[in-house]
């Protein structure tokens, strides 16, 4: 269940006549703490994903092994074996990479956030896909990236859209495709993507160019404020009902600063604010969290032997990026019946970078600049750009999910109240918090959770015949 080793088939999840496999209690639990589920489990009790970092060869039942595939990520090799031409060589590679990744595709769409990946890969992309029609999600007020992706596109001589955040009108798309979803992930731009896919299908795309992949392999520094919520990140027992207090509730850094103090470390580098233990035992009326921290230790004896911290956090972040930041992009695409590429995930283009290219030309160790040979491919086209400094993203609007559809979300909890019997009373009691991005993402997660367990439970995926799962595309690598 990863782009770096092909793509995924759902079929066997969705096959007509037999009954869908049994949620999984403790999948839900960590959902809630982290907004994935813990690989190789799935939603599904008896399911399990070969996600980057296993082995399919391996029993995931019973003897599944964590092995981060990009060891000393950035830092090896340290001197190139003979010089090329780093720029031409990659840009070569790269358009090879769209070109077999977008092969099936028709009418591809790139998900153009404005920064460093996907200014490079439209690059390529107008060379080897000119065809391709970029779209640019404007996700709120923290971040307007749209003004740099439209003169990229443009310059490029490719078409250029750009889709607004309503934030009640992709919860509504959700809603209206989340029975056909195979699996579940809480991934924080989950929704964006259905907001996204929906108006990709609208306008007869059949497919979309995703930039994730090329962290893992580039590597990426840890900055000096995560080197300080990682000793932040102590496993202090906080009351989760502190953050509830007047005054604190109010503010997301002290609400975030308390949830931090109760992480371990590797949990504060998931992303996002995120349900406590104490809370999620409340939602489930029942001890349960406790079985979902226990899925961490499957990663722990890879992640202590890091031999840096870019390489600690690279490890704990392929976590979430396997069971989330993927899973998203492939779990939505799979309920719109759209085709998904990955092109940075390609096996040719990923090795020759892991393998050949010289630390030089990816990390600077005295700056942290990261990604060096990327920000050299853009300048041959773009003296400078505003968001190949500043991360763009597709970040979504949860503080305005949260104005726009509360009642929508308190209802489907009152539905599935045998599942989550805490569900209702914590949205009542936080109601009038969730102008608090804090509490509004943990909002989020019930209002991504909710529907699908519903959906599962009263039209089983398998007995759906409006499903039509991904096709595989291509073998293990």
């Amino acid at each position: 269940m990863s782009p770096y080793y092909g793509t995924p088939d759902f079929s066997r999840l969705v096959r007509a006549g037999e009954p869908a496999p049994s949620v999984d209690e403790v999948s839900v639990a960590d959902l809630l703490l982290n907004a994935f589920v813990y690989p190789p489990y799935s939603i599904y009790e008896d399911v399990r994903l070969v996600t980057f970092g296993f082995c399919p060869h391996d029993d995931m039942h019973s003897a599944p092994r964590f092995h981060f595939k990009f060891r000393n990520a950035g830092e090896v090799p340290e001197r190139a074996a003979s010089e090329q031409d780093w720029v031409g060589v990659y840009h070569r590679l790269l358009c090879e990479a769209v070109e077999r990744t977008c092969a099936q595709m028709h009418s591809p769409w790139l998900l153009q956030s404005g920064g460093k990946d996907s200014t490079t890969l439209a690059i390529a992309i107008a060379d080897a896909r000119p065809d391709t029609t970029c779209i640019t999600y404007l996700g709120g007020t923290e971040e307007d990236e749209v003004e740099s992706a439209t003169y990229v596109a443009r310059t490029l001589g490719l078409r250029h859209e750009t889709l607004v955040c309503d934030p009640g009108r992709a919860y509504d798309r959700y809603l209206n495709v989340v029975a056909r979803m195979p699996l579940l992930t809480a991934d924080f731009a989950l929704l964006s993507c259905m907001d996204l896919g929906t108006e990709v299908a609208a306008r007869d795309g059949d497919g979309v160019i995703d930039g994730l992949g090329a962290d893992s392999y580039f590597g990426t520094p840890m900055s000096r404020r995560q080197h300080m919520l990682r000793g932040l990140a102590c496993g202090m027992p906080v009351p989760s009902r502190l953050t509830e207090m007047p005054g604190i509730d109010r503010s997301f850094k002290l609400c975030y600063l308390l949830s931090t103090l109760r992480m371990n470390p590797i949990e504060r580098v998931f992303p996002g604010s995120r349900f406590t233990d104490e809370e999620v035992d409340e939602l489930f009326g029942r001890p349960i969290s406790h079985e979902s921290r226990q899925r961490l230790a499957l990663f722990k004896e890879e992640i202590d032997s890091a031999t840096s911290a870019w390489e600690w956090r690279d490890m704990s972040t392929s976590i979430a990026g396997s069971a989330g930041a993927f899973a998203k992009g492939l779990y939505a695409t799979a309920a719109l019946s759209l085709k998904a590429a990955y092109p940075f995930c390609d096996l040719a283009l990923r090795e020759w970078i892991h393998r050949e290219v010289p630390r030089y030309q990816k990390v600077d160790p005295a700056t942290g600049l990261n990604k060096l040979l990327i920000r050299e491919h853009i300048a041959t086209r773009f003296e400078r750009l505003p968001y190949v400094q500043s991360k763009g993203s597709f970040r979504f609007d949860v503080r305005g999910l949260a104005r726009q559809r509360f009642d929508v979300v308190h209802d489907i909890s009152r539905k599935t109240a045998d599942l989550l019997p805490g569900a209702p009373a914590w949205l009542e009691r936080n109601r009038k918090r969730l102008d608090n991005k804090y509490h509004a993402s943990r909002f989020y997660l019930l209002a991504v959770v909710l529907p699908w367990l519903d959906a599962a439970r009263s039209q089983p995926a398998a007995n759906d015949p409006g499903f039509q799962a991904a096709s595989p595309q291509a073998a293990y690598a």
